[in-house]
């Protein structure tokens, strides 16, 4: 219908959807006569395509018939108007409805309550030309240094759309000097690349993709996104992580990194309830830890204060005390062999203060005498004298009433936990070649079957579920011993891999040899690759290398090494030096060095079946 519509008070349109009987309905709202036919889509349309609708409607008006229904629906006074990309439109006089009709009794109406919903919106250009200005290094005035490990990126960016799309570059500019070209160069140490190149696309295009990103790299970009005051990024992240199932493994796996970074920013609200709804019915995976002294008082606060977490009150009271005399260095400590009587007033004082925040949430009436008397007695100094100690005392020795707030008993429900679901083997190797594996490792000469293969191989990392980084390699394999590392070369039928007893060990990661006998690196038989490579130690002093910047490696030499992204900067590398042989193709290396990305890689830790 045309936009330049004649006044009138009678709705004239066509009777096969709408009777003359309910046109009194649009007579209080409409203020113009529609009498013009539009489509009829029974005759203008040849299956109810939106080509259709285009080409007939555009900047007209629509009334609709709901098949296999009486119902009859919509009124849009402005029109649809085609545009190049999507967008809304405001607008104050439009509503819904649906008729009476044969079987539909009463009419319904709804008018629009938030017109500015429809206000025309073509954000999508907008965003493509914002994005156009980081390949454009005209005016840009700001250098932003990105160090990653020996790797260094410039990007050049525009000082205006930093200081106004994030607070936390308005205030890094402001504290940095331009240089005699008129540029102010900013350095960023704690960012990935890989994450930057994503935040400055936020930054310019408010776009962000989440494809072919593990849990992993979303975990680390979200702290970032959080750094950089990027509420709405980190919230959004944040909120994926949680509700994505193919992230639920590695959160799990993760459980108390996540827990203390979630209390560390009062921000990641979902993370920490997250967190506790978890540690309430498995208080063992925090408790029980070994960074359980480590925690933030907040979160330690929040998981003793509620109701239902599963645990015995003297339980929570021992690892409170733990946690507190942890938090003060100068207290004695069972170490030094100390005892009770030997604490000053002074002492207690120091735990007192430290324990303010706790003390409250401990359910002192609902422990045993002996409890009481063995674990809460000696350190009673530190609560309150006059009432409650006073009252603890009552309650076990009279049948007076106390003065004390009784705090009810924690809802212990006892709850197992569920049961795991079985997991592959491997993604990368199978059955037969793991057999293959355990034979080099015992030395044997011929291999054994599948059958009496003597060893568990236990799954530590996948690169697909864990990360393809540094940070997941250490984060998961620091320490551990007894280490079999396999990798799957990407665009090709290779298994590489090696066997590391004495494990990577972070304490000594930085450019730091490990002697070993025992270790060696391989080729697995696979598809085109005929024959296995097994390649032993010849430099025992060289066998293992270690340094924070890079994942496994085998020799300082880099015989077998990992770095960067696993999976995609060919930064995974082959060069025989401290080991017998090469377990690559002489087509594949360049100058003594064989470059590769990985498609897969796992780290298993190996043990004698029982």
């Amino acid at each position: 219908m045309p936009s330049n519509r004649q006044a009138s008070s009678t709705i004239l349109l066509h009777r096969k959807i709408l009777p003359t009987r309910n046109t009194e309905l649009f007579s209080t709202v409409i203020n113009e006569a529609h009498a013009a036919k539009l489509l009829y889509a029974t005759r203008d349309g040849d299956d109810f395509i939106k080509d259709s609708f285009w080409k007939l409607c555009d900047q007209l008006d629509v009334v609709m018939k709901v098949k296999g229904t009486d119902e009859i629906l919509d009124y849009n006074p402005i029109g649809w108007d085609k545009p190049v990309n999507r967008c809304d439109r405001n607008c104050k006089d439009s509503f819904i409805f649906f008729i009476k009709n044969e079987a539909i009794q009463n009419s319904l109406l709804s008018c629009v309550i938030r017109p500015e919903d429809m206000t025309v919106k073509f954000f999508e250009k907008l965003s493509d030309n914002y994005l156009g200005l980081l390949d454009d290094k005209e005016d840009c005035n700001v250098i932003i240094k990105v160090d990653e490990s020996s790797n260094t990126k410039l990007f050049q960016a525009h000082s205006t759309i930093l200081r106004y799309r994030s607070l936390y570059f308005r205030n890094e500019l402001t504290n940095i000097s331009k240089d005699k070209n008129n540029i102010k160069t900013l350095d960023l140490k704690n960012i990935s690349i890989q994450q930057f190149e994503i935040i400055i696309k936020y930054i310019y295009g408010g776009i962000f993709l989440l494809e072919n990103h593990n849990a992993s790299f979303i975990f680390e970009l979200m702290l970032v996104a959080y750094e950089f005051l990027f509420d709405e990024l980190a919230k959004y992240l944040e909120t994926h992580l949680i509700e994505n199932e193919t992230h639920a493994h590695w959160l799990r796996l993760n459980f108390t990194r996540i827990y203390q970074k979630s209390f560390e920013n009062n921000k990641f609200q979902e993370l920490q309830k997250w967190c506790n709804d978890i540690v309430v019915k498995y208080p063992d995976k925090i408790f029980d830890s070994e960074e359980f002294n480590t925690i933030q008082e907040n979160a330690l606060v929040s998981l003793i204060s509620r109701d239902d977490l599963q645990m015995e009150e003297i339980k929570i009271w021992n690892r409170v005390i733990e946690w507190g005399i942890a938090q003060n260095s100068g207290l004695p400590s069972d170490s030094e062999n100390w005892t009770h009587e030997n604490w000053t007033h002074e002492n207690f004082l120091a735990l007192k203060t430290t324990l303010q925040n706790c003390l409250p949430h401990i359910r002192y009436f609902q422990m045993s005498g002996d409890d009481i008397f063995n674990n809460v007695q000696p350190y009673n100094q530190i609560l309150e004298k006059k009432n409650l100690w006073k009252d603890i005392i009552k309650k076990f020795m009279t049948n007076q009433p106390i003065l004390s707030t009784v705090l009810p008993p924690r809802k212990i429900l006892r709850p197992t936990l569920p049961t795991r679901n079985t997991e592959p083997f491997s993604t990368v190797i199978n059955e037969a070649h793991a057999a293959e594996i355990a034979s080099w490792v015992d030395k044997k000469e011929n291999t054994y079957s599948l059958t009496n293969n003597p060893y568990e191989f236990k799954l530590l990392l996948r690169g697909t579920r864990d990360g393809f980084t540094k940070n997941s390699f250490w984060n998961l394999c620091d320490k551990q011993t007894q280490i079999v590392a396999v990798m799957k070369v990407k665009g090709t039928d290779e298994i590489l891999g090696g066997y590391n007893p004495i494990g990577w060990d972070s304490k000594s990661a930085i450019y730091t040899y490990r002697s070993c006998n025992d270790s060696f690196i391989f080729s697995l038989k696979n598809g085109a690759i005929q024959n296995s490579t097994l390649s032993r130690v010849k430099f025992p002093e060289e066998a293992i290398y270690c340094y924070f910047g890079y994942g496994p490696l085998f020799s300082g030499g880099y015989d077998l090494a990992m770095s960067n992204d696993f999976n995609q900067d060919r930064k995974c590398w082959h060069k025989q030096r401290s080991y017998e042989k090469r377990i690559r193709s002489a087509s594949t290396f360049s100058n003594e060095m064989s470059h590769f990305s990985v498609e897969e890689y796992e780290i298993f830790q190996i043990s004698k079946k029982s």
